[in-house]
């Protein structure tokens, strides 16, 4: 099984992975020269997706080898490129260049769904507090992920209407992972082109 834990930046997912998934965990990484890439275009979609297929392949070993794979944020991390053309922060060009290398990263089994989603909203005010007071990260960027917070959320909630009972929301207390059973739709194109169709567009396009 592929379990995935979402939530934007102080969330607390990373304490909660790392409590609950012991050796099944994924750990959320970053390619050392990300910040050499260039912003925008087709060569940043295609270097992110090309990251993103890493972390799916580092799933499926560890899941083959454990049985399960909790990863610390998506690897089908394409809610991010959509959120920022929802904030105005990206151009449509870019959204679509990331939707179309994702979609054929799918289609080639590269990228897929996870088995389940946990997904942890959580209020400004805590999220900022939480920020402030953890000593161990630099969140230079934590005011942009609090407001693709709203976005986050839009995204999963439309991944729920296609995939029913695979997303929850909130990270269970007791630091135990939900039952779940391995999802037949996780390379399925057509749920994927529903589940984009479904989304909202920016209310200036």
């Amino acid at each position: 099984m592929i379990v995935v834990v979402e939530g934007m930046s102080a969330a607390g997912k990373t304490t909660w992975c790392r409590q609950a998934a012991g050796d099944t965990l994924l750990p959320e990484t970053f390619p050392a020269d990300r910040h050499n890439q260039p912003l925008e275009g087709p060569e940043v979609a295609a270097y992110w997706v090309e990251w993103n297929t890493q972390r799916w392949r580092n799933a499926l070993t560890l899941e083959a080898s454990k049985g399960m794979a909790v990863c610390d944020t998506d690897p089908l991390k394409l809610h991010y490129s959509w959120g920022l053309w929802q904030l105005g922060e990206k151009q449509e060009a870019d959204w679509q260049f990331s939707l179309q290398e994702t979609r054929r990263a799918i289609a080639q089994h590269q990228l897929g769904f996870a088995d389940m989603v946990l997904v942890k909203p959580i209020d400004a005010s805590t999220a900022r507090h939480q920020m402030e007071t953890d000593t161990t990260r630099t969140r230079s960027r934590f005011d942009l992920h609090l407001r693709l917070q709203r976005f986050l959320i839009e995204w999963y909630s439309a991944l729920e209407a296609v995939f029913p009972t695979r997303v929850k929301w909130g990270l269970p207390e007791d630091f135990k992972i939900p039952p779940v059973t391995v999802n037949p739709g996780r390379y399925d194109l057509k749920a994927f082109d529903a589940f984009i169709a479904s989304l909202p567009k920016p209310l200036s396009s």
